[in-house]
């Protein structure tokens, strides 16, 4: 059997197939994929820290000082009791916590606690000194009451404590310094 010229030349002038690479993926090579993204987003989402849950459970007074020389003081000392609640799969141990209070650019005083252990997806009570020094009655009160009435308190705090976040018998260093303006 002869192939004619013409005939040689158009096979071989044919391409048959394309330069281009192709990539073929399997059925199963794409659901495994898909759920190995799923997995791993999955153990992001709950390994991911969030926020503890902080809720006032106590408040006592244990001394009000008033200085009555112009212009008018008051020295409150209180005992604060707080309930933290861990939502997370691994827990915390914070060292003192140590919180700066103010009102509107004028420094109230400071809140001061002791070492605390909160338990992965548990609670603790937590005993904070709440110390209020010097604040003057009258220029305050009338603000305050302003803004109560609006239904908006701005506190700023600042924030300091260093701790331990562990998962099993690991534990990682952790130190935080956090600015709330305004807290209300």
């Amino acid at each position: 059997m002869r192939i004619s010229k013409a005939s040689l030349y158009a096979l071989l002038l044919h391409k048959p197939y394309s330069h281009q690479n192709l990539v073929v993926l399997s059925r199963r090579r794409v659901i495994s994929c898909a759920l190995s993204m799923a997995l791993l987003v999955s153990t992001l989402y709950v390994l991911w820290p969030s926020d503890p849950d902080l809720k006032i459970v106590g408040l006592k007074l244990r001394r009000i000082k008033v200085h009555p020389v112009p212009p008018v003081t008051v020295d409150i000392s209180m005992l604060l009791t707080l309930q933290v609640r861990n939502a997370d799969v691994y827990f915390m141990d914070l060292g003192a916590v140590n919180v700066a209070v103010a009102y509107r650019g004028k420094m109230l005083g400071h809140v001061r606690s002791k070492e605390v252990h909160v338990r992965a997806r548990g609670s603790s009570h937590v005993d904070a000194d709440v110390e209020f020094a010097g604040i003057s009655v009258l220029p305050e009160l009338v603000l305050l009451l302003e803004d109560v009435a609006k239904g908006i308190v701005p506190f700023d705090t600042v924030s300091h404590t260093s701790g331990q976040l562990g998962v099993f018998f690991f534990h990682f260093p952790m130190k935080v310094t956090n600015y709330l303006l305004p807290l209300t």
